[in-house]
């Protein structure tokens, strides 16, 4: 099982701390904007006498309102097509569990969300990747490119739109070419789509869910996690209309009892959000977005595309060894008692050597923290013995 990219360097975060150095944690995409009044107001009013089991397939009133949901923005689902899960992660392994046997294979566009490594290598799949460039902004690379990795033992390709690490957002049009290759190979799509809410600059987002004649193909993961800034509750949603595929991950379901009683309570007053704390929401990480990329930009020997949906940036810098500078930030360095966070960018690609001169970057952290942030990291850069130009 591969060490987290994105959690690997925090003992030596935990240590730095330990010397009285403030760390900003550009390295994990966990949100501070507050999670929806209704949630809190709903965990708060709760009053039940025992925290018990739930149906394994999660509360049939949140699926309702879920369904619901997905149906507003032109997936047609009903309850019997979603399953709550624990999370995201759940419902990643549980899809991979119930639809691919060891030794198979899926592929993704590279650099990609790297716990996606570990999932597979829980179920004993294999991962073959299909590389995208900063330099063209992590755009969709040619289906050709996808056609030449199919095998015998492939059963599927994974897309997370808008994406982690990159912050690309798929359009239509990407998305049908690659619903036409798991069409003419009868291949699943299992599409993550967690951050469909984070679209910037006028883009909107196209779920796969409404991708046509793909019904049997098409298995969509979700999450509260960062649309509500519900990370702890543990909530997430495996939805599909293959009614083979349900079956299937409901013997994983029940093998885990159930998703979180308390964690779903939440998650379903939190559909009851209004509209102004999802404008406030985006007005927000287009600030902090557009702040960051172009402070990144002014450091000498920096690039950092602008993500249209998430947020997190990859960014290249003028380092030889991204996870050297990454540790040298936290043991060695630090300016007026802080220093950085960040996560290396190779533990994203699964091409040995590709992503070693990366980081990724959240935007998670309000405008005068990310300013500071930036200074630290342009003084550490000017200052890092293993700078490249």
């Amino acid at each position: 099982m591969p060490a987290s990219p994105i959690r690997r360097l925090v003992p030596l975060a935990d240590k730095a701390k330990e010397r009285g150095v403030r760390v900003y944690h550009l390295n994990i995409g966990q949100p501070d904007i507050p999670t929806p009044k209704v949630a809190l107001d709903a965990m708060k009013g709760w009053n039940g006498k025992v925290v018990e089991y739930t149906n394994s397939a999660g509360n049939l009133s949140y699926r309702k309102k879920l369904a619901a949901y997905y149906r507003g923005v032109g997936a047609d689902v009903d309850e019997s097509n979603i399953l709550i899960t624990t999370g995201g992660s759940e419902a990643i392994t549980f899809a991979f569990m119930a639809t691919l046997n060891p030794g198979d294979e899926i592929i993704t566009p590279e650099p990609f969300y790297a716990n996606y490594i570990s999932f597979a290598t829980i179920c004993g799949v294999t991962i073959k990747t299909v590389p995208s460039y900063i330099e063209n902004d992590f755009a969709l690379p040619p289906v050709s490119e996808f056609e030449k990795m199919i095998t015998p033992r492939t059963k599927g390709v994974v897309i997370v739109n808008p994406g982690n690490p990159t912050g690309y957002l798929y359009s239509r049009e990407e998305l049908e070419q690659v619903a036409d290759i798991v069409k003419r190979h009868d291949l699943f799509l299992y599409t993550d789509e967690v951050y469909r809410e984070f679209c910037y600059d006028g883009l909107t987002h196209f779920s796969a869910a409404r991708l046509e004649g793909l019904d049997e193909h098409v298995i969509m993961v979700d999450s509260v996690s960062k649309r509500y800034s519900e990370c702890g509750a543990r909530v997430g949603a495996l939805v599909s209309r293959n009614k083979e595929v349900l079956g299937a991950v409901t013997r994983f379901c029940m093998a885990r009892l159930s998703p979180p009683a308390l964690g779903q309570i939440i998650a379903e007053a939190s559909l009851d959000a209004p509209a102004s704390y999802f404008e406030e929401v985006h007005r927000e990480y287009v600030e902090r977005r557009d702040f960051m990329v172009d402070a990144l930009n002014r450091i000498p020997g920096v690039s950092c595309p602008r993500p249209r949906g998430a947020f997190y940036a990859v960014v290249k810098l003028p380092v030889g060894d991204a996870d050297d500078f990454a540790r040298w930030l936290l043991e060695e360095f630090e300016d007026g008692g802080e220093t950085v966070m960040v996560a290396p960018a190779s533990g994203f690609y699964s091409t040995p050597g590709r992503g070693k001169d990366e980081v990724r970057v959240a935007y998670v952290l309000k405008i005068p923290e990310l300013k500071r942030a930036m200074e630290i990291l342009a003084k550490a850069l000017a200052t890092y013995p293993g700078r490249t130009i």
